[in-house]
C-alpha cells in the first residue's frame, strides 16, 4: 500500500537533532553539510517520488547529493577511526607524558649494557687485552659496539625535540564584506559555505573571488595604517601568480605552511601570521582564499571536502 504524507507546516516540522563529533573532533552544528533550505508545504505528495519533497533545483542537485553522501562517509569514518582508538590511547598517552625518559632510555639500555660487558670481562678472567683469536674477545668488542650505539642514539634524541605547533590568534579585524550584485541565494550559500568550514577546520579568513570581483571577504583582515581592514584588490590579486598557477592547473593548492613560500606578499588583505593557506578554484570563474591559523592545520578530509563545497558554490554563483 502506497503512504502518503499530509500537510506539513513550518510549526509543526521538527528540526532533527544535531550530530555530536567525536571526541578530539570539533563539533559540527546542524546544516554544516548542507544549506538552509527555505520553508515550503507539501499536500499529498507520495513518498514513491521523494523528488517532490524538495524544491526543483537541477543544476545543483549533482553536487548536493555528493555533499550529503559526503557528510555521510565523514561521519562513518570518524566513528570507526574513534572505536579502534581506545586500545592505542593508553600507550600514546604515556609516552607523551613521559617524553624524557622515553627519549633518555637508549642511554640508560646503552650505559647498563656497557657495564654488563666490562664486568663480565673482569670476572671471567680472560685477558685484559683483546684477542681477536677468542670468540669471547670478538663478542665483546660487537656488544660495546652496540651499547655506545645506543648512547649515541639516546643522545640524538634528547637534542632534537619536535616543535610543538599550537593555533594562534590572528592579528587582524574581523570584517564582513560582501561584493556588489551578489543575489540573496548566492549570499545565503556563501554564509553557509563560511559556518560549515569555520565550524569543522581551522579556517579563520575567507575571501571569494568570481567573475573578476570579489564576492565576499569574511573573517579576520589585515588591518591598513588607518585602522581599517584591508579590502581585497580582486584585479591585483587576478595578476599575480598564485592565482594564475591555481587557474591554470584547476586544482587545489595546499600551502601548508605559508611562511614558507614567497608568493605570501600577494596576500596582503590576509593577517600577517596567517599560517595555512588553501586556494580553492571555483570553476573557471574564480577562487576561494581561505586561511588558517594552525600549521598544517587542513586534514585530507577537510581538502576535499572544500573542493565539493566549492564545485557547489560554482553553480550557485554561475546562475547569480
Amino acid at each position: 500500500m502506497e503512504l502518503s504524507r499530509g500537510l506539513i507546516s513550518p510549526q509543526q516540522s521538527s528540526m532533527p537533532r544535531p550530530i555530536y563529533a567525536p571526541r578530539g573532533c570539533r563539533r559540527l552544528p546542524f546544516g554544516a553539510f548542507s544549506p538552509p533550505q527555505p520553508h515550503f508545504t507539501v499536500v499529498g505528495v507520495s513518498t514513491s517520488s521523494p523528488s517532490l519533497l524538495f524544491p526543483p533545483n537541477k543544476n545543483s542537485v549533482v553536487v548536493s547529493s555528493a555533499v550529503r553522501f559526503f557528510s555521510v562517509f565523514l561521519q562513518l569514518e570518524k566513528r570507526y577511526s574513534r572505536a579502534l582508538r581506545p586500545r592505542q590511547e593508553w600507550v600514546e598517552d604515556w609516552v607523551r607524558s613521559n617524553d624524557t625518559l622515553v627519549r633518555g632510555l637508549p642511554i640508560l639500555v646503552g650505559g647498563a649494557s656497557l657495564v654488563a660487558v666490562l664486568l663480565n670481562r673482569a670476572v671471567s678472567g680472560i685477558a685484559a687485552v683483546s684477542d681477536a683469536s677468542s670468540s669471547q674477545s670478538r663478542a665483546d668488542i660487537l656488544a660495546l659496539a652496540l651499547s655506545v650505539t645506543d648512547i649515541l642514539a639516546g643522545l640524538v634524541w634528547l637534542s632534537i625535540r619536535p616543535k610543538s605547533i599550537s593555533p594562534v590568534v590572528p592579528r587582524g579585524l574581523e570584517c564582513k564584506r560582501v561584493g556588489p550584485g551578489v543575489s540573496s541565494s548566492a549570499l545565503r550559500e556563501l554564509l553557509w559555505a563560511w559556518d560549515s568550514i569555520t565550524a569543522a577546520t581551522c579556517c579563520k579568513s575567507l575571501v571569494v573571488v568570481y567573475g573578476g570581483y570579489c564576492v565576499l571577504q569574511i573573517g579576520v583582515a589585515a588591518v591598513s595604517p588607518d585602522g581599517n581592514a584591508i579590502t581585497v584588490d580582486a584585479q591585483k590579486f587576478i595578476q599575480g601568480s598564485l592565482y594564475t598557477s591555481a587557474m591554470e592547473s584547476k586544482k587545489q593548492s595546499y600551502l601548508a605552511n605559508l611562511a614558507l613560500y614567497p608568493g605570501r606578499s600577494e596576500l596582503p588583505f590576509l593577517p600577517a601570521n596567517t599560517q595555512a593557506l588553501i586556494l580553492q578554484p571555483i570553476g573557471d570563474k574564480g577562487i576561494a582564499i581561505i586561511g588558517g591559523d594552525t600549521i598544517r592545520g587542513f586534514t585530507s578530509i577537510d581538502q576535499a571536502w572544500i573542493s565539493m563545497i566549492a564545485d557547489k558554490l560554482d553553480a550557485t554563483l554561475s546562475k547569480s
